[in-house]
């Protein structure tokens, strides 16, 4: 069910606001990227040191250096430090055969191949894709833990909300790019999968995975994670933008995008940022929360951009979270209030970031500054 149009005057209430200069957009998140390439190896800043961040295929700078490829195609002067990325990486995807937490990276080999690397990039990233279609897992989607440690054994399929952001987009470039369908049907049966188990069809909203379905906070609120959402509707829209416009399969995605988005926009609080538990509202000691906003406003602008969205509804809401982005902005660059990596809401602090806090602020920028220079509406 969709939600209705009066749900939404809460982002018409303003939706005259104005689209900043595009090269105040660009400056922005420039200097957000700037800071995190700076400091891509000493992690000075960053407060939950795990080793796999020191892995550039990991997820979490993988975040990252996809949003350089939406920078670096704005901005050329980006184009080398990718392409030496994947150089120095062999154009290898993450080492778990599986996880889609390791294909996330592949989006960046795959712009990599078309600015200059050549279709060799590839190589590694079929030959990852070909096994798992050849020993595809068929476990269960419930997110029990796994007793001898490590990943939960649900982790070979795609089991929790983020996994849609990591790989299928991943898949379907790939299969645009060589020609292969099987890639990109693959992904259309698995996502529909973790729909059907994950999504509140009376929220409009994804658990995170199976163990939050009947989980409910203090209040008897259900649990919402802001970013596992935004994992989504990022996801959601790079897919779209993945598909030809004639593929039936495509407007599956547009439906469901458009019904979070009606959902999501009603959750923003005023002070332009997303809880980091979507249902908790603006109460007192809810705190800003960037990863979550990032993701929410770069799929909305992408959505507006592309025609799937009303501008004068969505428009305003990404413009109010864009503001709240620049102001956890520090003055050295460095983007604050990014909930660390966990799988739930949880505390977040000012002088916390991450990459894929500087990701999701690049995309968002990335985003609002093609509308800029396309306003007004097409």
């Amino acid at each position: 069910m969709l939600l209705s149009a009066p749900m939404l005057v809460v982002a018409a209430a303003d939706a005259r606001a104005t689209l900043p200069r595009p090269a105040d957009i660009l400056a922005q998140a420039r200097r957000v990227a700037d800071w995190q390439i700076a400091h891509r190896d000493g992690l000075d800043r960053v407060i939950t040191d795990r080793p796999s961040l020191r892995n550039p295929r990991d997820w979490q700078q993988a975040t990252f250096w996809v949003a350089m490829t939406e920078l670096a195609d704005r901005d050329p002067r980006y184009r080398s430090t990718l392409l030496d990325l994947g150089r120095a990486q062999q154009w290898r995807l993450g080492d778990r055969p599986f996880h889609a937490d390791d294909q996330l990276i592949g989006q960046v080999w795959l712009w990599a191949a078309r600015h200059g690397a050549g279709p060799a990039t590839l190589k590694p990233m079929r030959a990852y894709y070909d096994n798992l279609l050849a020993n595809r897992p068929a476990g269960g989607l419930a997110f029990v833990p796994n007793p001898a440690g490590g990943d939960p054994p649900c982790t070979t399929r795609w089991c929790w909300c983020d996994a849609l952001f990591m790989a299928p987009a991943t898949m379907i470039r790939l299969s645009r790019a060589t020609g292969d369908p099987r890639y990109a049907r693959l992904a259309h049966e698995d996502y529909a999968a973790t729909k059907a188990y994950l999504f509140d069809p009376a929220e409009h909203l994804f658990f995170r995975d199976s163990r939050f379905i009947d989980r409910r906070d203090d209040h008897g609120r259900k649990l919402f994670w802001s970013r596992g959402n935004g994992w989504v509707m990022a996801g959601l829209i790079r897919i779209i933008d993945s598909l030809d416009r004639r593929d039936p399969v495509r407007a599956r995605y547009v439906a469901l995008f458009r019904e979070m988005a009606a959902r999501v926009v009603t959750l923003q609080r005023p002070n332009g940022y997303w809880a980091p538990s979507l249902l908790e509202g603006d109460g007192p000691g809810v705190p800003p929360e960037t990863s979550g906003t990032g993701f929410f406003v770069y799929a909305l602008a992408r959505g507006v951009d592309l025609g799937l969205l009303d501008r004068d509804t969505y428009l305003a809401a990404a413009l109010r979270g864009w503001a709240a982005l620049g102001r956890a902005v520090q003055p050295d660059g460095m983007i604050g209030w990014v909930q660390q990596v966990s799988d739930r809401p949880d505390a977040v602090a000012r002088t916390d970031t991450q990459f894929y806090g500087a990701g999701a602020f690049v995309l968002a920028g990335t985003a609002l500054y093609d509308l800029a220079r396309r306003r007004p509406a097409r």
